[in-house]
Order: C-alpha cells, then sequence, then structure tokens
C-alpha cells in the first residue's frame, strides 16, 4: 500500500469499505468485523522465507510491549499504537473463497505463513474460529506448505486438523517462548499464556507427529539475553521434542515508543543502554548482535538441539508440492 494514499488518522482508501460493526467487547477490548477482500495475501516487497501469509485477526489483544506490528494499525487510521490491543477487528471471509485462495498459494509453490502480524489463535479464537476456518479449508488443498506461529496453547484444539494436515502436506508449528519467568513474562507479555503453558503446547504438537520449533524471539537485550535463561529455553524445546529458531528484538516505529514506556515504567536502568543499543535503528548494534548469536549457538549445540537464527530461513522459492 502506497504511502501516499494513507492520512494520519483516517482509514487508507482500500480499508475504509472493509470495517464493520461491532460484534463483541471485554476485557477493556472491542471487537469488530472487518470484511476481508482476501485472507491469503502475496507478500510483496522485501524477500521472506514465505510467499504468502494469513492473518485471521488484525491486532492482538496479548499486549506484548515488543510486538513489531503495532503500525498496521495506521492502515485503518489508528495512530495510538495502545490501539493494537485495544481494537480487534475479525476477518470475515467467505470458506470456498478461501479454499480457492489456498489453492492459488499451492500452485505457485510458496509457503504459507500464518500468524505473521497478529497470534492467529489469541483469545478471540476461541470465540471467532477463524483459525480454525483456515485449517479446514487448507485440509481441502492437500500438498500446500504451511506454518503457524503463535504464543497460545489454543492451537492444541486443532490438532484434530493439524495431524491429516500433516500427513498430506508440509505443515509446521511454531510456538513463541520469551522466557520460562512466569512473572517476567506477565510484564512483558501482559495477556499471553503462561510459558508453562506454551512449552507444554509445544510438547503436544511435536508428540502428535507435527512438525514444531519453539520461537525464541524476540531475545530482549539486559532482559532475557542471559546465558541461564537462554539455556533453559533450549532445554525445554528440546525436552519437548522440538527444534528451536531465535531473532533480536526489533524496534521499529511504534513498538520503540511503547516498549521505551514499558522500559521507562519497569526498568528505567535499562533505558539509556537501549537507546544507544539502537541509535538510529530498528536493529540492535551489530557487534551486540553477533555477540549473541555466537551465545545462543553455543548454548543451542549444547542442549543438543536443532537450532537456527531467522536469518538463516531459506529464502521463499518455488517448491513443486509432493501431494495434489
Amino acid at each position: 500500500m502506497k504511502s501516499s494514499s494513507i492520512k494520519k488518522g483516517v482509514p487508507a482508501p482500500a480499508m475504509a469499505p472493509r470495517l464493520g460493526r461491532a460484534v463483541d467487547s471485554r476485557r477493556a477490548v472491542e471487537f469488530r468485523e472487518m470484511r476481508a477482500a482476501g485472507l491469503v495475501n502475496r507478500v510483496a516487497g522485501r524477500p521472506m522465507p514465505f510467499g504468502w501469509t494469513v492473518n485471521p485477526y488484525r491486532g492482538c489483544e496479548m499486549g506484548c510491549h515488543y510486538c513489531f506490528a503495532r503500525y498496521t494499525h495506521e492502515f485503518l487510521g489508528l495512530t495510538d499504537p495502545r490501539d493494537f490491543e485495544r481494537a480487534i477487528y475479525v476477518k470475515r471471509v467467505d470458506r470456498a473463497r478461501l479454499v480457492a485462495e489456498l489453492r492459488r498459494a499451492r500452485r505457485s509453490g510458496l509457503a504459507v505463513a500464518m500468524g505473521t502480524a497478529t497470534d492467529p489463535y489469541q483469545p478471540a479464537e476461541a470465540v471467532h474460529g477463524v483459525a480454525r476456518l483456515v485449517l479446514e479449508a487448507a485440509l481441502q488443498v492437500p500438498g500446500l506448505r504451511l506454518s503457524i506461529t503463535t504464543k497460545s496453547a489454543l492451537v492444541t484444539r486443532d490438532l484434530d486438523l493439524l495431524v491429516p494436515l500433516a500427513a498430506q502436506s508440509q505443515v509446521s508449528v511454531n510456538v513463541s517462548v520469551t522466557t520460562l519467568d512466569a512473572g517476567l513474562a506477565r510484564r512483558l507479555e501482559p495477556r499471553a499464556p503462561r510459558p508453562d503453558l506454551r512449552v507444554a503446547a509445544l510438547a503436544a504438537v511435536a508428540a502428535a507427529g507435527v512438525t514444531s520449533r519453539m520461537f525464541v524471539m524476540p531475545v530482549l537485550p539486559f532482559i532475557t539475553d542471559g546465558e541461564d535463561d537462554l539455556r533453559a529455553l533450549f532445554t525445554a524445546a528440546r525436552d519437548a521434542g522440538a527444534a528451536a529458531e531465535s531473532n533480536v528484538l526489533f524496534l521499529r516505529s511504534g513498538t520503540r515508543e511503547t516498549f521505551f514506556a514499558f522500559l521507562a515504567a519497569e526498568r528505567p536502568d535499562l533505558l539509556s543502554r537501549y537507546r544507544r543499543l539502537y541509535a538510529g535503528s530498528a536493529c540492535a548494534h551489530p557487534t551486540y548482535v553477533a555477540a549473541l548469536e555466537a551465545r545462543v549457538q553455543r548454548l543451542a549445540a549444547a542442549a543438543g538441539i536443532p537450532h537456527r537464527r531467522r536469518a538463516d530461513r531459506p529464502p521463499a522459492s518455488p517448491q513443486l508440492a509432493l501431494v495434489f
């Protein structure tokens, strides 16, 4: 979407007609319908390890202070980064159209990633079931390449779909866990499930025979990057039967302000260090990143777990499906 078509505080022209009525309100969150033109969207711009994305919701009520996707609400005319967790849009799409979109994605040979800008299994999913609808449609498209990323144990609800999907398609489930410290997790991710519940969900997915990976991301400098913290995460992933992937915190506009406000309230001693580490960039200083990546590789190897950096993901490229 061209930035020239977006006015601050006004929904983008392509978005305005899709915004519908309020359908729910709870925990200070308002849920509204969004009439989606399509649910499976082609990736444009910088190269990614997938060619298509599926985000059943717009916004996420888990309220993670470091969430990189807060800026996406600006396209809806919502400029306060906190609106990302207070105004959630539930996408509505025709089932037959969804199947057709997934078939188009399969023909391209490129992977489909569900949960790239919002958690598909956030609490709203228990009510609205959009992620489950996606999996039901995917069962009609054998040979699909599909990955799912979530912080929620609710993903285990859909093992009855994931298991047959994995038998006919290339499916993986990524569960994000930033720390095993429940108290710290509650401060960082106020409405996300406890870390132990996520690890249990990861183990259940792996035990069901579905490819699984713990997403140790984002790694938060000076907060969750200690050797003991990382070692514990890799050990938990190994014991759950999963692989691991990691990435350092990324602070783009919207996220930066929100996370720095969190630091000011919770860890003011770290504010100046973060300002230096992220001076003039959304990425941490390369020297820090290199040192962290070396630490992560060493600890993952010591834990005996397959591990890769996010940057190590293979770029998206067409791949013939094995089943049609």
